[in-house]
């Protein structure tokens, strides 16, 4: 049976010489994966429709043995063309997708999590990427996951302290006036590693450069 579903590519990598294996963020069905055949021929039906951060209107026949799907059609919605022109953008997205991987379980509507994502790139489409960008990211997961400390009573500064408020906020807007100090930063961060590992147990590789 043929399904169709809305979602994010958060993830390529290539199966065959020909094959490439897509990892999608949905609304209703989670995070799947499926299987584009063909897709790196010439003449494929996939070709320019399968990149890092895509969205599309896909549909997909569902597999009885595994959970590797095979793709049928790509019809695209969104490609961000803001964030191929700058690198720091597209760490931060990247950052932003593993921490989906660590935090989520596959086939698990991600309703509230798939709007985040879709957020975030929305914002870095246009806007510079900024640590509080990826601090306000990552925040916004530990609220949707039900991990979010008690920020008033932070062992930070008070400074930092109306900082995290206003991360916990989810005003992507307000990032863009939000201008932390390095001391800051290292502060801020000081204080969400250990949530964070609290939480999922590890940090996903590249956070430290979308940091900076």
């Amino acid at each position: 049976m043929i399904e169709r579903a809305t979602g994010l590519i958060l993830r390529t990598r290539r199966l065959t010489e020909t094959s490439l294996i897509v990892h999608w963020l949905t609304p209703e069905l989670g995070r799947l994966a499926t299987v584009a055949k063909g897709a790196l021929r010439p003449k494929s039906p996939f070709r320019g429709k399968l990149d890092l951060f895509y969205q599309a209107d896909f549909s997909f026949s569902r597999s009885r043995r595994s959970d590797l799907h095979t793709l049928r059609e790509v019809t695209l919605r969104q490609t961000h063309p803001g964030l191929r022109q700058d690198l720091a953008r597209l760490r931060v997205a990247a950052c932003a997708a593993r921490w989906i991987e660590l935090a989520t379980e596959t086939e698990t509507p991600l309703p509230e999590v798939s709007a985040l994502m879709n957020r975030l790139l929305e914002h870095l489409d246009t806007q510079p990427a900024t640590a509080s960008v990826m601090f306000a990211f990552e925040v916004a997961l530990l609220t949707i996951s039900g991990l979010r400390p008690a920020f008033a009573s932070a062992s930070v500064s008070p400074g930092t302290r109306k900082v995290l408020t206003l991360l916990g906020a989810s005003d992507w807007a307000a990032l863009d006036r939000l201008k932390l100090s390095e001391a800051q930063v290292r502060e801020l961060d000081h204080y969400l590693q250990p949530v964070l590992l609290d939480a999922w147990r590890t940090l996903p590789q590249g956070r430290a450069a979308a940091l900076t």
